[in-house]
């Protein structure tokens, strides 16, 4: 390993300063954890890339093991390195330290980014709808029937900073609910946020797939909201909320276009997979232990959810301006300064129509 040098210790302290106000408050559920790197693909005479995703065994995030799987990345001519942190905004740290080129999280976090001065573009868009559940523990599910009823509860949230606490603060505020009138709770995902909401830790909580799954089957929880469908957006944000993405830093991405275009082929060629296969064909692909319940439970966690994503990596029309509002609504940096928020730069769509997938 190359040694730490102090340019790298001052991009890694800016990246911090930059999401304390949003993380400070995490009881760090998932710390000690760490980034964990996935076993590598196929290796071929090509370009080095690494991409942090907020979560690898997370089926919102499913097209970046998957594409390593199909072995779609060593087809583009590119070598990435998949590597894992339990929330989004995690990713977006590593990203802004320059630890890595690459973060697969929620489009959200350009805008947030942005209204904070830095320049952070989504490149392929993996999804069209949020792929989160809220989820109502049993006890409490006759007390807290929308986001009016948060008052005063725990709420799960991955960590403090992350899209899920974004949503959950959207939810609360839309049903006449206060963010400083419920306490959010940074639980982490599967088997962490299973067991708070298990032990009462939290009242209820913001999940995805698989741990959805689990946590019906077990009869621990029901569904509050349910976000996996453009159609469960529409009803819970007022329109499509573009999530699940694969974004860069936009300098990065401007000295590096082939390298930026090998990566968009491989993405859209697994979107186009995606849509023509069964969520068995799918699982099947997929590591055996990403399914917490067994290989049936799993596929149908992968159904539930499959209606979030694009087939063409193409970011939704009206999908930008769903995501500023909804942000704008609660968020400090946002609220009030809509109209400086340039969001032609939080995304493009030159590779995705350009991909040979």
């Amino acid at each position: 390993m190359r040694p730490n040098p102090t340019g790298r210790v001052a991009a890694a302290a800016l990246a911090a300063a930059l999401l304390l106000p949003l993380s400070a408050c995490a009881n760090d559920a998932a710390a000690g954890h760490g980034a964990v790197a996935a076993p590598a693909g196929q290796q071929v005479d090509g370009p080095k890339v690494k991409i942090m995703v907020g979560g690898l065994d997370k089926v919102i995030y499913l097209p970046a093991m998957l594409t390593q799987r199909l072995g779609y990345f060593a087809d583009a001519g590119v070598n990435v390195e998949l590597m894992t942190e339990p929330a989004g905004v995690n990713a977006t740290t590593a990203l802004l330290a320059g630890d890595v080129q690459g973060a697969v999280g929620f489009y959200d976090h350009t805008i947030d980014l942005q209204a904070k001065g830095k320049h952070v573009e989504s490149v392929v868009q993996f999804a069209q709808a949020p792929g989160e559940v809220e989820v109502v523990s049993t006890k409490q599910a006759d007390a807290v029937r929308s986001g009016a009823d948060f008052k005063g509860k725990k709420l799960g949230v991955t960590s403090i900073g992350s899209s899920t606490d974004f949503l959950t603060k959207y939810l609360a505020v839309k049903n006449g609910t206060a963010v400083s009138e419920f306490s959010p709770i940074a639980v982490g995902a599967g088997q962490t946020f299973i067991a708070a909401l298990q032990q009462g830790s939290i009242d209820a909580g913001m999940t995805t797939d698989p741990t959805v799954a689990t946590l019906l089957d077990k009869g621990l929880g029901k569904v509050l909201y349910d976000m996996r469908t453009p159609e469960g957006s529409r009803q819970a944000l007022g329109g499509l909320y573009p999530s699940s993405s694969l974004y860069m830093n936009t300098d990065w991405v401007e000295k590096n276009k082939d390298t930026t275009q090998k990566l968009a082929n491989a993405f859209v060629k697994t979107l186009k997979w995606m849509s023509t296969h069964t969520p068995e064909e799918i699982a099947a692909k997929m590591p055996a232990d990403y399914g917490q319940g067994g290989a049936e439970q799993y596929a149908a966690a992968i159904k539930a959810t499959l209606p979030m994503f694009t087939t063409d990596g193409v970011m939704p029309a009206d999908g930008p301006k769903t995501v500023l509002a909804v942000l704008a609504a609660f968020h400090p940096d946002v609220k009030g300064k809509e109209g400086s928020i340039d969001l032609s730069r939080t995304y493009t769509t030159e590779f995705v129509g350009k991909a040979t997938g």
